[in-house]
């Protein structure tokens, strides 16, 4: 009995360790793609997330406006996955959480440091995210006017990367084929053009 205990103590703490430590980069790409066929032969479900504040927004909120009077209850097996991916995202931050400070290529680090971001000890640093730094022209740019932005191409293009990019071209559809190459193209012009300068802020 007392060897059955420790081999399940065993698998217990091998199964943990997998969990807590990071993941190859291809491994989330491989779960990401296997979702689009599981939900189209479950239930012929489309997958995509930026729906879902269209969703929770007719479901909690009564208004008189024509955007969000449609039968959002055959859409609310999306408002669990998003739930779902919340959970999941607190489970794997406080039970699985990796206790040592995020691990960045020393070139990016070097790169970053330039910037004035020197915090890993979370995935999101400090000196760019934070209450104090909203309050400053750059949080002020970054934060609330990125969002905008984002929330208005996402509306503007009838979808969210997730699904376009994902959703959209596995079904070989021609507007998320165009949207996607927008996407890409326009986090590249971020990254390599307006992110330097707006850092310096």
């Amino acid at each position: 009995m007392s060897n059955v205990i420790i081999f399940a103590d065993t698998n217990h703490t091998i199964v943990m360790e997998s969990l807590s430590q990071p993941w190859p980069w291809w491994a989330a790409g491989i779960i990401i793609g296997l979702t689009v066929p599981a939900l189209l032969i479950l239930g012929n479900k489309h997958f995509g997330l930026s729906a879902n504040l269209r969703h929770a927004c007719a479901a909690f909120i009564p208004a008189n406006i024509k955007f969000f009077q449609y039968d959002w209850k055959k859409e609310a097996w999306n408002l669990f996955f998003v739930l779902g991916i919340v959970g999941g995202a607190v489970i794997a931050s406080t039970v699985l959480a990796d206790p040592n400070p995020v691990k960045v290529a020393p070139e990016l680090a070097a790169e970053l440091q330039t910037y004035g971001i020197t915090d890993y000890s979370s995935m999101i640093p400090t000196q760019l995210v934070s209450w104090e730094s909203l309050f400053s022209l750059r949080g002020f740019v970054m934060l609330v006017l990125g969002g905008f932005l984002v929330g208005f191409g996402t509306r503007y293009a009838g979808g969210c990367t997730s699904g376009h990019a994902i959703m959209g071209l596995s079904n070989l559809q021609i507007p998320s084929l165009i949207a996607t190459i927008s996407f890409m193209a326009g986090g590249f012009i971020m990254a390599n053009l307006l992110l330097p300068f707006l850092m310096r802020l």
